[in-house]
């Protein structure tokens, strides 16, 4: 791990409070379907941990947070579900990201968690853009629909707050621009019990396109004033995480696309957010090994199954390359390699003594997608209250599959 002279001074944010949990670093991974698993989790804390036995801040003290499961699969317990929720001796707290459209649906996976003893802190979806998502009225649809909002996160409030597990919400800026929600829901999760409100200040309509509107966290911040108000939308750096706590006043940020083949990003916000200006850049030597471990991990997780966490690197390598010398014809056969063998042989080919590359490895990563309309329930916009077909639609919605 290479990082330039550190020099520090005082910190610019304090430790992040939600409910009993002090989160020391004061920032949160993004739960992202098909990437934040037990084994990605596990990487980005060892990388912190590694910046803090070097002297620096430790991002090992950020929350990180599950994929996002939907609560009718946890109740029925499949067991795909029941892996994603998994979580390493070394994760505290245990952090699970619950999808719902169901309010007693929701309180049954709250319930099932709390009292098993299987989650330290939840995480509620209103935020995914996903059609699949959106068009059974879930995710950034939902608050649209503001007592069915309510009714969700009174109810998982309600069977979480005996076990002292603190109930969070993760929410976008609205539908569209017409259709905007993030006020009137943060004022809702906030007075039912929630101990902290994210917002992506893109809406539905954007997906990940354009620019994320920081204003709009600023006045998420002066709407919501007794419990912690998190930023999430183009952190690419940990410059811009600074920004953006300097813009609106956030208590922390939430990290998404770009921590993508960058586990050690975590280690340059908590430096960041402690005052100084050391920050990782690994050259590809480094990078490459990171990427083994990573692949390592996901065997782990997928049971020793190699071939099943070698296809599942694929989708990571191009992040990890990013601005690095490799030859597009290593980079083609790195996104088919099927054993851990491969994926050394490969490397091995590798010049791995070029050092980081700078600004070519910066910046955005994962797509961008474009505005789009997004797919509703029939007549969903017409009214903020749910009518009585759409009541009987969204007694049936719950999705057995994991969303964005």
């Amino acid at each position: 791990m290479t990082a330039p002279a550190e020099s520090t001074t005082s910190p610019v944010l304090p430790p992040l409070q939600i409910g009993r949990h002090t989160i020391e670093s004061p920032v949160v991974l993004a739960p992202m379907a098909g990437i934040t698993n037990r084994a990605f989790r596990r990487l980005c804390r060892e990388y912190g941990s590694a910046g803090a036995a070097a002297g620096g801040a430790s991002g090992a003290t950020s929350l990180y947070v599950n994929e996002m499961v939907t609560s009718r699969a946890l109740v029925e317990r499949t067991p795909e579900t029941m892996r994603l929720i998994s979580h390493g001796p070394e994760e505290h707290p245990r952090s699970v990201q619950l999808y719902s459209v169901d309010p007693a649906t929701a309180g049954l996976a709250a319930r099932m968690l709390v009292t098993e003893d299987l989650a330290d802190h939840i995480d509620l979806n209103f935020g995914c853009p996903v059609p699949k998502v959106t068009r059974k009225g879930g995710g950034a649809a939902l608050p649209w629909k503001t007592e069915l909002f309510r009714g969700i996160v009174s109810n998982v409030v309600r069977e979480a707050s005996p076990y002292d597990v603190p109930v969070t919400v993760k929410m976008r800026i609205g539908i569209d621009a017409d259709h905007i929600t993030y006020l009137d829901a943060g004022r809702i999760a906030e007075g039912e019990g929630a101990a902290a409100v994210a917002l992506h200040g893109r809406t539905a309509s954007q997906a990940y396109s354009g620019q994320a509107d920081w204003s709009a966290i600023a006045r998420l911040k002066e709407a919501v004033t007794t419990v912690p108000v998190l930023g999430n939308g183009d952190i690419w750096s940990a410059e811009d995480a600074l920004r953006m706590v300097a813009e609106t006043g956030c208590d922390g940020v939430v990290v998404g696309r770009g921590c993508l083949g960058r586990p050690w990003l975590f280690t340059d916000l908590a430096a960041a957010f402690a005052g100084t200006t050391a920050r990782v850049q690994p050259g590809l030597r480094e990078v490459t090994e990171t990427l083994r471990r990573h692949a390592a991990y996901l065997v782990d997780f997928y049971d020793g199954d190699e071939l099943r966490g070698c296809r599942d690197i694929r989708k990571h390598i191009a992040w990890y390359l990013k601005g690095f010398p490799a030859g597009s014809t290593v980079r083609n056969q790195l996104a088919l390699v099927d054993s851990l063998q491969a994926l050394d042989d490969l490397i091995g080919t590798m010049d791995l003594d070029a050092p980081w590359p700078g600004e070519p490895a910066e910046g955005q990563r994962g797509r961008a997608g474009s505005p789009r309309v997004v797919a509703l329930p029939e007549n969903w916009l017409r009214s903020r209250d749910l009518d009585e077909a759409q009541r009987a639609q969204i007694a049936h919605a719950e999705l057995s599959v994991s969303g964005g």
